[in-house]
């Protein structure tokens, strides 16, 4: 029987939706599996070395768990875990370093300036000129390298310096154009093209509440109304942007559909995996079951990733 060690928690800000997904795991997997769920902590090498696990299922968000950072601990200690590797998840994560990767393989995806905090001690009017100059209002302003939509924020010439104010912890964020339309999200599961969803949420975008509460109602469109041609574009730019990105197991990415045209505003190689997440409500929609899915998940677990 497998042994599989459930990575959860961590110290990011999406450290609660980690949990639930490593919850969400542990309950399915449990039924076939010996399982643990394990927290990222000081004692995490103790802790695998005691398991000893065949399989290292990578329930993790955000930074320090999808960013590289504990996949090269996994590569170190040479047991098999899920999903990208180190440089693969490095680069996804961060916002800019995929954006110049996408523009240079001729994948639409908003245009951006990089703000940085350290050499601007003081925010002043004049990244008002540079927005309007290089990319116009409105933008969503974010940190570079965090997931889940945590600290997003759509700006408004008015509203722009009060919000980067919020966002002066990071030292370094994105500034990026706002592109209106449809939200489309895609799943790939390997080398396949799994499915794409649309989401309408009542509020203003698809935020952190948008995504995580069931309150927020959230209306989750599934098969997406797209033309053939239109939906087989969007699937093909999910599997070259995998591919780009040197992507392994499942990743989800998240496009705009505005005139016609789709916007790639980034991809995630580490989707979640609660209730109200999108790759196990696509995969159910092409016939996978939950257990389906994180079984292919954790088959397709290696090192060297």
């Amino acid at each position: 029987m497998k042994r599989i060690l459930i990575l959860g928690g961590g110290i990011s800000k999406e450290r609660d939706v980690s949990l639930e997904t490593a919850k969400q795991v542990n309950i399915c997997l449990k039924k076939k599996f010996k399982t643990i769920i394990c927290e990222p902590d000081k004692n995490l090498v103790k802790n695998i070395k005691k398991f000893k696990p065949t399989i290292i299922f990578n329930a993790l968000h955000g930074r320090f768990g999808e960013d590289g950072y504990i996949q090269s601990i996994l590569e170190k200690i040479k047991i098999k875990y899920t999903h990208s590797g180190i440089i693969s998840s490095f680069i996804s994560m961060n916002k800019i370093l995929s954006k110049e990767l996408f523009i240079k393989n001729k994948i639409l995806t908003p245009k951006f300036i990089k703000y940085d905090f350290k050499n601007k001690h003081t925010i002043t009017k004049k990244i008002i000129s540079k927005i309007d100059k290089k990319l116009k209002f409105p933008v969503v302003i974010k940190p570079i390298n965090e997931g889940s939509s945590v600290d997003v924020f759509i700006c408004s010439k008015k509203n722009i310096l009060g919000k980067l104010k919020k966002l002066k912890k990071y030292n370094e964020i994105i500034i990026e154009k706002y592109i209106g339309g449809r939200e489309i999200q895609v799943a790939i599961l390997g080398k396949k093209k799994l499915g794409a969803i649309e989401l309408k949420p009542k509020r203003k975008f698809y935020d952190y509440t948008a995504k995580y509460s069931s309150k927020a109602k959230t209306e989750h469109i599934i098969p997406v109304d797209l033309e053939k041609k239109n939906l087989d574009k969007v699937l093909n730019i999910s599997l070259k942007a995998h591919k780009l990105l040197g992507c392994r197991g499942v990743t989800r990415s998240d496009f705009k559909f505005y005139k016609n045209k789709f916007y790639l505003l980034e991809l995630n190689t580490q989707p979640g995996m609660t209730k109200l997440s999108l790759v196990p409500e696509i995969a159910a929609h092409r016939g996978i079951s939950f257990y389906k899915l994180l079984e292919w998940i954790v088959n397709d677990a290696s090192i060297k990733r």
